[in-house]
């Protein structure tokens, strides 16, 4: 009888063409659905209904060209980078308490230089994804050890978390712990660390909120409850979002044709863009996106798992964690099923930074597609 050997190939395929179509929607989409939701408020703010629909056009065409070239840039070399990114990114949100930090609607988030800003949150989040992938990749038995593993990932939470919430921006700090765990869940970690760390992260966010001498905090968080108990305050944002969904019937109002947005609904374009597309588009434009949002998300798990290495493996998934919890949090906070915060809808609102961001992001998940799971096969 012949002996079998086991031999070891690696699947070179093409790129994941359904991913990228994905996000061609996605982004072309958005910036129909941002020259619309913004046409009122841009001749308000600017004097011209295409300022922010040239702004739009621009980080889309740039970001395509970004996407582009992470998709043949071999991600293998991001290792490298894991340990600079995080100190840069670090780095950058102390920038946020100097005089360098630029304070909009209450949040400093942004860093300006002359007419540029620049977020630094959105930086953090791809450098976490980064740095977390590489550490558990090294070894994957780290997941299985406290000290070494599970501990060293729930500081590098608390310093994001303190560091974000200093701006204050909830919503980042939400997603990036949401990342951090997301990746040590695909490598492999034990429930209860789960089940604690979720315990920890309500604890530490509650201490957060009721910290806060003025109540401030404690507004924000439960204003979502009866957001028309505050209406023209902490809830009217919402309202005017509720109103919008609310009108739109099964159809919707038609394209272009929004009522909120006639300087009702604060800066459409941006994190409450959805109640503009529900107005327009109706229940079902809503559903048409949401699928395209499934679609991809379960492109990117795919991506994951069958990806050549574990770094790839993390890559992918905390990649694609970022991009669920964030659907996940805009779509709440539209729909006042959680506190409101300011968390864009990936490829469709408005803003440079949070587009590169996931243009990019979407670049390394088709890079990793190109390069499939080693596979094994029995030769006689």
């Amino acid at each position: 009888m012949a002996k079998k050997y086991r031999f070891k190939k690696t699947k070179k395929s093409a790129m994941d063409y359904m991913l990228a179509a994905l996000v061609l929607v996605l982004v072309a989409f958005g910036v129909i659905m941002v020259f619309s939701a913004s046409y009122y408020y841009s001749i308000n703010t600017t004097g011209s209904a295409y300022s922010f629909l040239i702004k739009d056009g621009f980080y889309a065409v740039t970001g395509f060209a970004l996407m582009f070239f992470m998709t043949f840039f071999d991600y293998g070399r991001l290792r490298a980078a894991a340990w600079p990114m995080l100190i840069i990114s670090l780095v950058l949100l102390c920038l946020l308490f100097t005089p360098l930090g630029v304070t909009i609607n209450y949040a400093t988030r942004w860093i300006g230089v002359g007419k540029i800003t620049f977020m630094p949150g959105e930086f953090a989040k791809i450098a976490v994804i980064i740095f977390v992938s590489w550490f558990f990749s090294r070894d994957q038995r780290l997941i299985l050890s406290f000290s070494r593993g599970i501990a060293p990932m729930i500081g590098l939470c608390g310093i994001y978390g303190l560091l974000v919430m200093l701006q204050p921006n909830m919503s980042t700090a939400i997603t990036i712990v949401g990342i951090v765990f997301g990746i040590m869940f695909m490598a492999g970690m034990q429930w209860i660390w789960i089940i604690g760390g979720g315990a920890l992260g309500v604890a530490a966010g509650a201490l957060l909120i009721f910290s806060d001498q003025d109540g401030y905090r404690l507004k924000r968080v439960t204003s979502f409850m009866n957001p028309f108990a505050d209406r023209l305050g902490e809830g009217y944002q919402v309202v005017q979002s509720l109103l919008a969904l609310g009108s739109s019937g099964f159809f919707g109002v038609g394209l272009g044709k929004s009522i909120q947005k006639n300087l009702y609904l604060p800066e459409p374009q941006n994190d409450f863009i959805l109640a503009i597309i529900g107005e327009e588009l109706g229940f079902l434009g809503i559903l048409i996106l949401l699928t395209v949002y499934i679609l991809l998300i379960w492109r990117g798990f795919h991506i994951a798992l069958n990806a050549k290495d574990m770094f790839g493996t993390l890559l992918a998934g905390g990649i694609t964690f970022m991009i669920a919890i964030q659907v996940i949090m805009n779509v709440a906070v539209a729909t006042s099923s959680m506190p409101p915060t300011g968390v864009t809808l990936p490829f469709v609102s408005y803003g440079g930074n949070a587009l590169w961001l996931f243009m990019g992001s979407a670049g390394i998940l088709l890079n990793i597609s190109r390069n499939q799971k080693i596979q094994e096969e029995d030769i006689e």
